[in-house]
């Protein structure tokens, strides 16, 4: 239950006083129109709709990313594992060095922090190993090493960009105005369509249940377009794709 709690934060709390507040002024200086709200159904849900899909796609593409980067690196190592002449030793420390690259980049995906210094430095680390044991890796094993490496770069770097850059924001923006604003413009047509006569707790309810539904779209939006900080339903499980995975 606690999980689906997640979407509730400031904004929900801030569009639920707006709701209560502004029925309550609405009855209280008779404020009544009727309007066809067709216009900001318009200006709310396909802004809202777009963007929830666009964040979806995000996700998606970091999936498949991850999937090529984690499955690049193990080929990666099975092919200096069948290598004759590397000796044991050598081929201990490029695993290590897979499984730390692994490791370090997936911990720099769930954090904020966009320097890539240190993910950079421990990529180029597999081309220094193979230099240093150029001898003992035949030409064709590095050719298709290099040829794996070139899909650790592209997968890095597509999850660097979903990692840094998000939905438009000036999008975002627009739509949050807008559920802000919703109710002030929705709820003298409620009470008109309802009629004064009438219950206002039925008022309350329609526009209360309205927001509650687009602030929480909204909020999904939110978590899900930054897929990696473990915060949302939605949010991939990292641990899955190290290398040394332990599946639980």
């Amino acid at each position: 239950m606690i999980k689906y709690l997640s979407i509730l934060n400031h904004r929900t709390v801030i569009t639920l006083l707006l709701s209560l507040l502004i029925p309550f002024s609405a009855y209280h200086f008779e404020i009544i129109y009727n309007i066809d709200l067709t216009l900001i159904s318009i200006a709310i849900i396909f802004p809202l709709v777009f963007a929830i899909r666009g964040a979806f796609k995000r996700r998606e593409k970091a999936l498949e990313f991850l999937s090529l980067h984690r499955g690049a690196l193990k080929t990666i190592g099975y092919f200096f594992m069948i290598s004759p002449k590397l000796p044991d030793k050598a081929k201990n420390e490029i695993i290590k060095i897979l499984e730390d690259l692994s490791n370090t980049f997936l911990d720099h995906l769930s954090q904020s922090s966009h320097n890539t210094d240190f993910v950079d430095a421990k990529t180029a680390s597999i081309f220094e190993f193979i230099k240093k044991h150029d001898e003992e890796i035949s030409g064709g094993v590095k050719q298709k090493i290099f040829r794996f490496i070139k899909d650790v770069h592209v997968a890095q770097e597509n999850l660097i960009a979903v990692h840094t850059h998000r939905t438009p924001i000036s999008l975002k923006a627009y739509c949050l105005i807008f559920i802000y604003m919703f109710p002030v413009i929705y709820t003298p047509t409620i009470i008109n369509k309802i009629g004064l006569d009438n219950p206002s707790g039925l008022t309350y309810f329609v526009v209360i249940l309205s927001e509650f539904i687009l602030i929480s779209l909204y909020n999904i939006q939110d978590q899900m377009e930054y897929p990696f900080d473990k915060d949302g339903l939605d949010d991939i499980k990292l641990d899955y794709f190290k290398i040394n995975r332990s599946i639980k």
